[in-house]
This record gives structure tokens, C-alpha cells and sequence, in this order.
């Protein structure tokens, strides 16, 4: 297993940690398998979708729109960020991929996001491949 180190620089950020992920692959030396992309904070997630811009400013709309910050969650009056909680309960901490020929099988358009829900902060992504 790899240990990524992901800073992130705003509140939500989606950081494209594709190539990073790929490497740690590689690296394993896994040629047919599975890799399995996981976050063990519980205000962050992994995507996987398309790197346009215009995309990833949608889903940060519609995630304010679905859970917005400061609507009463009772987690709030602790630390103020039920909805990042929230917001990672919907995308999910962890996703597989299937690996070919040393290689995450990724389709045309498809990139691995680290998702920062309360950041900025400095935070952890494991990265496994295994046969």
C-alpha cells in the first residue's frame, strides 16, 4: 500500500490525483488486478469523472445545493462542518478500479479526484493494487 499526501488549497477542492495513483500501481508491480483509492478522513471522498472545470463547478453547486454549509445540523455547533460530513457520506470514501497491464482500466474521459470537503488542509489518500 502507497501513502499519498494531498494539500489542499480551498473549502471544496477536487485535486485530480490520477497520475499519482497510477504511479503507486506501478509501482506495486500489480499487472492484472484490482486498485483501491481510499480517503480515511470522514470531510473528504474519491470521485471518479471527467476534469473539465465547468463539470466539477457543477458538482460543487449541487452539493451546496443538496446539503448546504450552516442549515442546522446539529453536528454544527462543534466544529461548524456537518455539511463536509454530509457531502462525503454522498460521494463515498473509497473506490476500486480494475488494473490491466499495469494500468488503472480508467474510460476516455475518467480522472481519480481526491474530493476536499473542509479544507484547506494537508490529508492522506492510500492507494492498494493487489492481484
Amino acid at each position: 500500500m502507497k501513502t499519498l499526501t494531498v494539500k489542499s488549497r480551498k473549502a471544496t477542492e477536487f485535486i485530480d490525483i490520477t497520475r499519482e495513483v497510477e504511479g503507486a500501481v506501478a509501482e506495486s508491480g500489480v499487472r492484472e488486478g484490482v486498485v483501491t483509492v481510499y480517503t480515511p478522513h470522514t470531510t473528504t471522498a474519491i470521485l471518479i469523472n471527467e476534469n473539465d472545470p465547468r463539470l466539477l463547478s457543477d458538482y460543487e453547486k449541487i452539493l451546496e445545493k443538496l446539503v448546504p454549509k450552516g442549515a442546522g445540523y446539529a453536528h454544527d455547533p462543534g466544529e461548524g462542518n456537518a455539511h463536509a460530513h454530509l457531502r462525503s457520506a454522498l460521494i463515498g470514501p473509497a473506490k476500486s478500479v480494475p488494473v490491466s497491464a499495469g494500468r488503472p482500466v480508467l474510460g476516455t474521459w475518467q480522472r481519480i479526484f481526491f474530493v476536499e470537503l473542509d479544507g484547506p488542509r494537508t490529508r492522506r489518500v492510500m492507494v492498494q493494487a493487489i492481484q
